[in-house]
C-alpha cells in the first residue's frame, strides 16, 4: 500500500470521528451512569456481538479502571444462564452497528423479562432501527462508510464505537471527580500504576 493510500484511510477515519453526531444524549447517558452505578450502586453491563462485542468488552474494562463498576455480558451466553449477572439497579449499554443484531434484540427482551425496569443505552448507526427505537438513550455513530477495501469489514464503524465509549468514560470521570489517587488504587502494577502514584506525590 502506498503512503498516500494509508494517509487517505487515516483521513477518512478522522473525518468520520469528527462527524459523530453530538447531542444532549451524551449528557443524559452519563447522568444515567452516575445515577445507577454511583448513587444506586448498580453496575454497567455492556454487550455486543462479534466485533461490537469486543468493543463492548473494552468499554467495560475502561469504565472499571476509572471508577465505574462494569462487566461484559455475552449475548449468546446470556441465554444460557449468564443473564443472572443482571441485578436490580444495573444499567445496560449495548452496541450494534446495524441496530438489528438478533442476539442483542433478544437480550433486551430477556433482560426486561428479568427486570422490567432495566434501562438501555444503545450505540448504533441506524436511528430508525429496532434497537434504537427500544433504547432509553440512543447514541449514533454517524453511519460512515467502512474504509475496508470491500466496504464490508467493520473498520470505521468499530472506530466510532470505541470513540463513543471514550466520550462516555471521560464524561463520567469528570462527573464523579475521578482523581489520580482513585486511579492509583486500581492500578497496582505496571507503567500506569507508577505514573498515577507519581501524580499524587
Amino acid at each position: 500500500m502506498e503512503k498516500q493510500e494509508m494517509t487517505d484511510i487515516l483521513r477518512a477515519e478522522a473525518a468520520a470521528i469528527l462527524n459523530i453526531p453530538i447531542s444532549d444524549a451524551y449528557n443524559q447517558a452519563t447522568e444515567l451512569i452516575v445515577e445507577y452505578i454511583h448513587k444506586r450502586k448498580g453496575k454497567l453491563v455492556t454487550s455486543g456481538m462479534g466485533k461490537a462485542g469486543q468493543i463492548a468488552q473494552n468499554i467495560a474494562t475502561t469504565f472499571s479502571s476509572t471508577g465505574t463498576s462494569a462487566i461484559f455480558l455475552h449475548p449468546s451466553e446470556a441465554q444460557h444462564g449468564d443473564l443472572g449477572v443482571l441485578q436490580e439497579d444495573d444499567l445496560m449499554l449495548v452496541i450494534s452497528n446495524s441496530g438489528k443484531t438478533r442476539e442483542i434484540i433478544e437480550l433486551l427482551s430477556l433482560a426486561r423479562n428479568l427486570n422490567p425496569d432495566v434501562k438501555f443505552i444503545v450505540i448504533t448507526s441506524d436511528g430508525e432501527s429496532t434497537l434504537a427505537k427500544q433504547a432509553n438513550i440512543c447514541l449514533l455513530t454517524g453511519n460512515p462508510d467502512e474504509v475496508c477495501a470491500l466496504g464490508l469489514t467493520p473498520t470505521t464503524s468499530t472506530t466510532m464505537m470505541t470513540v463513543i465509549g471514550d466520550l462516555l468514560v471521560v464524561n463520567t470521570m469528570k462527573k464523579i471527580g475521578f482523581k489520580p489517587s482513585d486511579y492509583a488504587v486500581r492500578h497496582h502494577g505496571g507503567y500506569l500504576g507508577d505514573k498515577s502514584r507519581n501524580l499524587i506525590k
